[in-house]
């Protein structure tokens, strides 16, 4: 498993805990890892994502309700909304990441972690986030080069810097 692979699900479990549970966010993360082992740097982007998440969630949850037609947030399963979550805060604040690998790992942590008719729903309201966003979004031919459409002081194109464990 990748380290963001990692990094995402860590996330998808501090965040369904949050769900139920009135704690601190920075207790609850602290609490995980210590009955967790990863790396620093999948640490540090899982906490990343929670702590992203739980500050923009109704920027993030906004977008999730525009996408999802006869679907309200509160009425998502639990683990689906919280993939979701991620997803979409990857989009918006990841811009080094293209759509398709961020909707693809959702997709895959749904089958994981919800069952394959939530990778179906997954798959389709990220689809419509995507083109919601449009273009403030990385395309894949960038993403493929390593840049963001920037160019540096050289004429060449440059990547932006992304979030913490990117690599």
């Amino acid at each position: 498993m990748g380290k963001r692979r990692k990094a995402r699900e860590s996330a998808l479990q501090i965040l369904f805990q949050l769900e139920f549970n009135t704690a601190d966010p920075e207790d609850l993360i602290r609490g995980f890892w210590e009955h967790q082992k990863a790396a620093d740097d999948v640490k540090e982007y899982a906490a990343w994502l929670v702590r992203g998440i739980r500050e923009g969630q109704e920027a993030i949850d906004g977008a999730i309700q525009a996408a999802s037609e006869h679907w309200r947030i509160a009425r998502m399963a639990v683990v689906d909304r919280n993939i979701l979550r991620i997803a979409v805060f990857e989009m918006l604040q990841a811009k080094t990441l293209v759509p398709a690998i961020i909707i693809n790992e959702a997709i895959e942590i749904a089958k994981r972690y919800s069952g394959e008719e939530a990778s179906v729903f997954i798959n389709g309201i990220l689809d419509a986030v995507r083109k919601s966003l449009g273009a403030g979004i990385t395309t894949s031919r960038q993403a493929e080069a390593g840049t963001d459409g920037e160019e540096s002081s050289y004429g060449r194109k440059r990547r932006k810097a992304g979030p913490p464990g990117a690599g």
